[in-house]
């Protein structure tokens, strides 16, 4: 009896033992989920599709896509190119160190082998870029040219101009400019050091000017252009309320969302970028005409320089930087209203 029943007892028993490793690995499995290679594709997949779904919707109103992008270069180019020609007008009346040149006038019986010994041992002290040696003779003849006295200077029985040795320095410090002008001033041979510093303060308050103008021009042009991506986006969320609702309704996030959006709002930023550095490249391009036809007359060779390239690419990021920018607060501005009903 024993004996037929210790059979059932072990077939009992087996299944018992061998059922949790099955089921333990099934929730293994369960707990795994998707691995990392395939929630990255999916990511990929889903800012494909949200980048061609935006392309396709643009592509759709080119004239539309089009003036709204030119409407942003307008914004774009005016301070980008205000800037560009501060530059060209800094670069046409020569660099702030030589406006604040010093002037050391040696004493008359300086000859030219001191004057050239002491611009050499100028040249060499800390603080100073370059220095020139003008001899008596020189000056004297610059003078006639310059004043129109030469037959009144002929008269005269010596030259009464000394020699001059012109210093340009490093940098353009006010305290600086003076520390070094009473430094050169104590220098044997030397009987005068002049130092035009209303020339530098001019030449300051003037580019610091422009600086200013040049930013307040750039915020009001870029808020500008916040709202006027910011109301274009608007727009496009409103054609789409219906679709955007039932998304939500079905359980996408508000990621998912706004992701469409962005990329349009950066679509938008760099057609518009593009667009902004061709008409700045034409602009100066056609200006340039003028000015070398003038520089002419003047028997100068100067000219506009064109839109450095990282000027460019610059302007590019910040375009489609601001294009998104003025996407994400349009966006988050009304995503709050797009609540299914």
């Amino acid at each position: 009896m024993s004996a037929t029943r210790s059979p059932k007892v072990s077939e009992r028993v087996a299944p018992k033992a061998a059922d949790p490793q099955p089921q333990q690995k099934k929730k293994r499995d369960d707990d795994d989920g998707p691995d990392f290679s395939t929630l990255f594709r999916a990511w990929v997949e889903s800012h494909r599709a949200s980048l061609l779904d935006s392309l396709r919707r643009l592509g759709k109103h080119p004239i539309g896509s089009f003036f709204t992008c030119m409407v942003m270069a307008v914004a774009l180019s005016l301070p980008m190119g205000l800037s560009l020609l501060l530059n060209n007008v800094e670069r046409l009346g020569g660099s702030w160190q030589r406006a604040a040149q010093i002037s050391l006038y040696l004493q008359l019986d300086a000859g030219p082998e001191q004057g050239e010994s002491l611009r050499e041992q100028i040249k060499g002290m800390p603080g100073v870029a370059d220095a020139e040696y003008v001899g008596r003779d020189q000056a004297l003849e610059e003078f006639q040219q310059q004043s129109g006295l030469g037959e009144a200077l002929k008269e005269l029985p010596e030259n009464p101009l000394p020699g001059v040795v012109l210093v340009t320095p490093n940098e353009v410090d006010k305290p600086a400019l003076e520390a070094l002008r009473q430094k050169l001033s104590e220098l044997p041979k030397v009987q005068q050091a002049q130092l035009d510093l209303v020339w530098v303060e001019r030449l300051a308050a003037i580019l610091k000017l422009g600086d200013r103008f040049v930013f307040g021009l750039t915020v009001l042009l870029v808020s500008a252009l916040l709202l006027v991506i910011g109301n274009t986006i608007r727009l496009h969320i409103e054609n789409r309320r219906t679709e955007i609702e039932v998304i939500k309704l079905v359980g996408g996030t508000d990621s998912y969302v706004r992701r469409p959006f962005l990329y349009m709002g950066a679509l938008y930023g760099f057609g518009a970028g593009i667009l902004s550095w061709g008409v700045l490249a034409f602009g100066l391009n056609w200006l340039n005409d003028a000015v070398v036809g003038l520089a002419g007359l003047y028997g100068s060779d100067f000219a506009l320089a064109g839109v450095p390239v990282a000027d460019g690419l610059s302007l590019l990021l910040g375009a489609v930087l601001l294009g998104y920018i003025g996407a994400w607060i349009a966006v988050a501005r009304h995503l709050r209203e797009l609540a299914p009903k």
